[in-house]
């Protein structure tokens, strides 16, 4: 077996940026948000947060998807030979699929909010009655999918560790005998 050491830290080091920036954003930076004093710079300060963050999300999730290909191009014949690899790694691709949406998704809503300016709110992702209609739409929206990210994630975080442990002598060599008496 060859070493993937650099693919294989691109997709780990991203994953973890990823997972754990959306992470500390729903719980740290727009719990934090929420206890500014003045209810109309709540809003602003969550935006600005994550307008700060958004650069290093991208690399993160860039990285990872590079480190993704190159675990991908190395390991394929495992995936078309060894039994569960198909089926695992198309789960862990339509879960970053769907971490992909939910990411874009939520810097359109994001932006939505950054666009409002200066408007009263609760919280980052929580209006009150003043807040005008449309942005008290975008944060419940948001507030929803601040968490759906991690989810996905830390989904895709376990289905890397079932990569890992099929990759054990052991597995790799009885997935290749069930796949083969499969046919």
């Amino acid at each position: 077996m060859e070493r993937n050491t650099v693919v294989r830290a691109m997709h780990d080091v991203g994953l973890a940026a990823w997972f754990g920036g959306s992470l500390m954003g729903a719980i740290g930076l727009n719990g934090a948000a929420n206890v500014v004093s003045d209810r109309s710079e709540r809003l602003r300060v969550a935006n600005v947060g994550w307008g700060r963050w958004r650069p290093v999300n991208a690399v993160g999730i860039g990285a990872f998807l590079i480190g993704s290909a190159g675990l991908l191009a190395a390991n394929k014949q495992r995936v078309a030979h060894q039994q569960g690899v198909g089926a695992s790694t198309a789960t862990k691709a339509a879960l970053t699929v769907a971490a992909l949406a939910a990411t874009a998704y939520t810097g359109m809503l994001g932006a939505k909010l950054a666009d409002a300016g200066d408007v009263p709110v609760e919280g980052a992702v929580k209006p009150e009655k003043e807040t005008p209609d449309d942005v008290a739409k975008a944060q419940q929206q948001l507030r929803l999918m601040q968490w759906v990210i991690p989810a996905l994630t830390g989904t895709i975080v376990v289905m890397t560790s079932l990569h890992g442990e099929q990759q054990r002598p052991g597995q790799i060599l009885r997935g290749a005998v069930r796949k083969q008496f499969s046919r």
